[in-house]
């Protein structure tokens, strides 16, 4: 049941973002403090998502270097990142909450799943999972042998087209820029 729920959870979780994202406009009470408050989370969030996006390449190999020396999910902890500091620009215990019930029942069953991807596509991926946390960062790199030097690639960054959580982010500023401006 948790791998066929783990499957469900792949497939919708960008559309459950559009229909969040929907509520979220409606919920969003922000302020001109509470958006520029907001850049404490999303930036550093943006800036994980385009470091880890220049290291990754998905189903190829097991990338155990740049930001994936420090935890197993830099792009999912980026993603948080963002989306809290969003709920936090909203003003809106609801939206927090709602955010919180989102992750852990879409995000959570679809790390799980990756892992057993990776897990059964990787060899050295259970000796990687013991020395990185899953999502929390670790304070020093973990260090792997095999891996090389595993250099940030401005290619790979561009093929997994991470500018447009950076578009995205703009986007949703400049929703609350004109909730703030109108709606106020």
């Amino acid at each position: 049941m948790a791998a066929d729920w783990g499957r469900i959870a792949r497939r919708i979780r960008v559309p459950m973002g559009f229909v969040f994202a929907v509520v979220y406009i409606l919920l969003a009470r922000p302020t001109i403090a509470s958006a520029m408050w907001s850049l404490v989370l999303v930036v550093p969030g943006l800036w994980l998502r385009a470091y880890a996006s220049g290291y990754v390449k998905k189903n190829a190999e097991l990338t155990v270097t740049g930001p994936y020396a420090y935890t197993r999910n830099p792009l999912y902890l980026g993603s948080m990142l963002i989306a809290f500091g969003f709920a936090a620009a909203s003003r809106s215990i609801v939206v927090v909450l709602l955010l919180a019930v989102l992750f852990a029942v879409i995000y959570v069953p679809v790390i799980r799943s990756e892992e057993n991807f990776l897990r059964g596509a990787f060899a050295g991926f259970e000796a990687y999972a013991a020395s990185v946390p899953r999502l929390l960062p670790r304070l020093r790199p973990a260090r792997f042998r095999e891996a090389g030097a595993g250099e940030f690639s401005l290619a790979l960054y561009r093929k997994h087209r991470e500018y447009n959580a950076l578009i995205g982010a703009a986007a949703i500023y400049a929703v609350l820029a004109l909730r703030i401006i109108y709606f106020h």
